[in-house]
């Protein structure tokens, strides 16, 4: 191979991170500049594989965001470590299916040693099955397809025979501000959005216990619950000790969405906020937000080996079954994919559980900086002030008697006036009916500069009239 394509790939990489650290957090380029750039007619005649690469880097220029930056706070994305997205990129290069053994040998007992490694550091019971998908989403469905099977089992109906038709209707028992994952899992499984049942939250999003008690109780036939780890807007947990117990009593699987709360049980200053999730019956999280992997990489764990390969194994003439090591198609939704193992492992070996839980801690200490730097700032309001890597901030309309409207507008317009600063990057919820700030902290690049410049960013337009 002599065209040059992934030396200069290398450079541009290079290239790339050298300048984040100045580079705008925002996409610099509109729409219609990236759509004049990109969409261009199909060529009669292809081009040398390096002048695509720079093509490529060039049509693009100005339209990516800066989530690979330390100064980007907004939803709840990994800024990918180097080793990993070294790794990843030889995923690539070996080019294998990770369907059995027999396709990338390697990549097998890879995948086997870093689900082995990640119940050891997230605490989940050691006898638990383990697959890497795409997403949280999709270890969602992954989990609860398990559940869907159990649940039905429990009560003498087999669904991989049976289908659904006819079949003991499932309720399903959420925590009421629950990520719209779950709903979407719950469509794909055909379980029926008719057949949730929201509960009502405290104040910080934890499920309140007497409220599910008394649905769970009131409930008839199959049952699975869904608690949080955390709440996307304020990182609270659900009360795992005091709801999982009553889960079981009644027969319930129970299912927690860790899409980033649960890496947090690799700090043991933190861990304390997740006590007792290891009693669920199965967790999902996502690789590329708080263990900076690059996308995509999501995780399911499920205690009930048996129920979860059931659900997802298939058998035919042509597949080899191997002895030594498990077939990782056994245990996802997908046939081919790449070998999102690769990543994860060099992660894991970068960080030590030592580099994970300074991780954790770190992000946790710059959001409550990030939060309480601007709250002192005229006209802010702190809503959620960080106990873990999530916090909310409110803009207040400084008008005299200005109304909540007033406030939600004020603040939708600080977003929008901060984030084309390419200062920082934020972005908007809504939070017990008001407008807010959601400040995100899991990138590994993310340090005091960066936290002093979302501050400084904030200031220049707090104490500007609307």
């Amino acid at each position: 191979m002599n065209s040059g394509v992934l030396r200069r790939c290398a450079e541009y990489a290079e290239e790339y991170f050298e300048g984040l650290e100045q580079a705008p957090a925002n996409a610099t380029s509109t729409r219609e500049e990236l759509r004049r750039a990109i969409d261009t007619p199909l060529p009669e005649n292809g081009l040398a594989p390096s002048l695509v690469l720079d093509e490529i880097v060039g049509r693009t220029r100005g339209g990516h965001l800066g989530s690979a930056g330390g100064r980007f706070f907004a939803w709840v994305i990994g800024g990918g470590l180097e080793s990993a997205i070294a790794a990843d990129w030889m995923t690539s290069v070996w080019d294998e299916n990770v369907a059995l053994p027999a396709c990338a040998p390697a990549a097998s007992i890879v995948e086997e040693t870093v689900g082995r490694w990640l119940k050891e550091l997230l605490h989940i019971p050691a006898d638990a099955s383990f697959a890497m998908t795409s997403g949280c989403q999709m270890a969602h469905f992954t989990c609860l397809a398990s559940a869907r099977n159990a649940v039905l089992k429990d009560v003498g109906w087999n669904v991989n025979r049976s289908g659904l038709c006819g079949s003991p209707q499932i309720h399903v028992l959420v925590n009421a501000e629950r990520h719209g994952s779950i709903d979407r899992a719950i469509r794909f499984l055909g379980l029926g959005e008719d057949y949730i049942i929201p509960i009502d939250t405290d104040e910080p999003g934890r499920m309140c216990v007497e409220s599910f008690r008394a649905a769970i109780n009131t409930t008839e036939g199959p049952k699975i619950v869904v608690l949080n780890a955390a709440d996307l807007n304020t990182g609270s947990f659900d009360k795992f000790t005091e709801i999982i117990p009553i889960a079981k009593t009644c027969g319930a699987w129970t299912h927690v969405d860790g899409a980033f709360g649960i890496i947090s049980r690799a700090s043991r200053r933190k861990i304390a906020l997740s006590v007792g999730l290891d009693l669920a019956d199965s967790w999902a999280t996502d690789g590329h937000k708080w263990l900076n992997v690059p996308f995509d990489s999501g995780l399911a764990f499920v205690h009930d080996a048996e129920a979860h390969r059931q659900t997802m194994a298939l058998s035919a003439s042509y597949i080899d079954t191997d002895t030594v090591v498990r077939n990782p198609m056994d245990w996802t939704p997908e046939w081919s994919r790449r070998g999102r193992g690769y990543a994860l492992y060099a992660a894991l070996l970068e960080l030590g559980k030592s580099g994970v839980e300074a991780l954790v801690d770190r992000c946790c200490l710059h959001a409550r900086t990030i939060v309480e730097g601007i709250g002192r700032l005229p006209n802010t309001e702190i809503l959620w002030r960080p106990h873990l890597n999530q916090g909310l901030v409110r803009f207040l309309d400084p008008t005299p008697n200005a109304s909540e409207a007033s406030h939600d507008e004020r603040t939708i317009a600080m977003i929008d006036a901060i984030n084309a600063t390419g200062e920082a990057f934020f972005s908007g919820t809504t939070w017990q009916g008001k407008r807010a700030m959601r400040v995100s902290v899991v990138n590994w690049r993310t340090n005091e500069n960066d936290v002093r410049r979302a501050i400084q960013a904030v200031e220049q337009f707090s104490s500007q009239p609307s």
